[in-house]
C-alpha cells in the first residue's frame, strides 16, 4: 500500500501488482538498450549483411545496387589466388611470432615492473605510452626512422658497419613490420598482466619464499598457473588483431615489395578501392570475417571454457 497523505486523513492506494512492475522494469531496459541496439545494428549488423550479399555479385560500387550476380565465384577466384594463399601466410608468420615472442617479452617486463624498483611507474607509462598513439602516427614515425636511404636506423647502425633495406627489402619487411608492432602493442599487453599478477594475492608469494622456493619456481608453479585467463585473454586479442591488421602495413609499406608484406585487409582494400572490385573486395572481408569468428568460438568453447564457466558461476553466486 501507498501512502497518499499523511495524518488522520491519510489515503492508502494500493501498490502496483508484481506483473505491472516487472513490465515497466522491462520497458525502462528496452529503452536504455534501444539507442545502442540501434547504432549496433546499423553500424555493425548491417555492413556485415551487405559484405555478404555484394560478395555474391560482379559489381564495382557504382551505379546502384549490384544486379550481375556470379554467385560464389568471388570465393573460387581469391582461393585460386597466390596473393591470397601469401595473406594467409603472412597471417600465420606474424601470429606466430606475436604469440611466442611479443607476449613473452610483454610478460616478463610486467613481471619486471612488479618488482620495487625506482621509478617503476614512470617505466610503466613510458611503455605504455606506445599504445596510446594512433596506429597512423606510428607508423608515418617508423616509416621515417627506416627509411632505407636517411633512416635514424641506418645512422645508427652505420657506425658498426651495418646498412638494411629495412621495409624495402622482401627478406627484410616482415621482420621489421613485426618489430614496429612489437614497439606499438607491447606495453598493452605488459598492462593486461600487470594488472593479472596484483590481482594474485601476495600472501600465496610469500607462503612460497618461505617454504624455500626460489624465485623461478614461484613464477613457474604459483604466478604463471594463477595469470592462466589473462594469458589466454591476451592471446585471444593478439590473434584477432592479427587477423584484421591493416593500418601499420597500409601506412608503412601498403604490402610491398612486390606483395612481400601484404596481409588480407590490404587486399581488400586494394581491389576495393584501387581496383573498384567491391564485389570481390567483399569476399576478402568475409573471408577475414569468417576467420575472425571461427577462431573466437572455436576458442572460447576450447580454451576459454573453464574461464567463462568460473565468470558465470562468480556471477550466480553473487545473485
Amino acid at each position: 500500500m501507498t501512502t497518499l497523505i499523511t495524518g488522520p486523513e491519510a489515503v492508502k492506494l494500493p501498490a502496483p501488482a508484481p506483473a505491472a512492475r516487472g513490465r515497466g522494469r522491462w520497458v525502462t531496459i528496452a529503452l536504455f538498450l534501444l539507442p545502442a541496439l540501434v547504432l549496433f545494428l546499423l553500424l555493425v549488423v548491417a555492413p556485415i549483411l551487405v559484405a555478404f550479399y555484394a560478395s555474391a555479385f560482379r559489381w564495382n560500387g557504382f551505379g546502384g545496387l549490384p544486379t550481375n550476380f556470379i554467385g560464389l565465384d568471388n570465393f573460387t577466384r581469391l582461393f585460386k589466388t597466390e596473393i591470397f594463399a601469401q595473406d594467409l601466410w603472412h597471417l600465420l608468420v606474424l601470429m606466430l611470432f606475436s604469440i611466442v615472442v611479443q607476449l613473452p617479452f610483454s610478460l616478463a617486463i610486467a613481471m619486471l615492473l612488479n618488482q620495487r624498483i625506482r621509478g617503476r611507474a614512470l617505466y610503466r607509462v613510458v611503455f605504455f605510452a606506445p599504445y596510446v598513439l594512433s596506429e597512423v602516427i606510428t607508423g608515418v614515425l617508423f616509416s621515417l626512422i627506416l627509411s632505407p636511404g636517411s633512416g635514424l636506423a641506418n645512422h645508427i647502425l652505420s657506425v658498426f658497419g651495418i646498412e638494411s633495406e629495412w621495409l624495402a627489402d622482401p627478406a627484410t619487411v616482415m621482420p621489421s613490420l613485426f618489430l614496429v608492432m612489437t614497439w606499438k602493442y607491447f606495453g598493452f599487453h605488459m598492462m593486461i598482466y600487470l594488472a593479472g599478477r596484483q590481482n594474485i594475492p601476495n600472501e600465496l608469494i610469500e607462503a612460497a619464499q618461505i617454504d624455500g622456493a626460489t624465485s623461478w619456481k614461484t613464477f613457474r608453479h604459483i604466478t604463471l598457473p594463477l595469470l592462466g585467463p589473462t594469458i589466454r585473454i591476451s592471446v585471444f586479442l593478439s590473434v584477432i588483431y592479427t587477423i584484421q591488421l591493416f593500418d601499420l602495413v597500409w601506412i608503412l609499406t601498403q604490402g610491398g615489395p612486390s606483395h612481400s608484406s601484404e596481409t588480407m585487409a590490404v587486399t581488400m582494400m586494394d581491389w576495393g578501392f584501387k581496383r573498384s572490385q567491391v564485389g570481390y573486395a567483399s569476399a576478402i572481408s568475409v573471408v577475414m570475417f569468417l576467420l575472425s569468428l571461427v577462431f573466437a568460438l572455436v576458442y572460447q568453447r576450447l580454451v576459454m571454457r573453464r574461464d567463462l564457466a568460473g565468470a558465470t558461476t562468480s556471477m550466480g553466486g553473487r545473485r
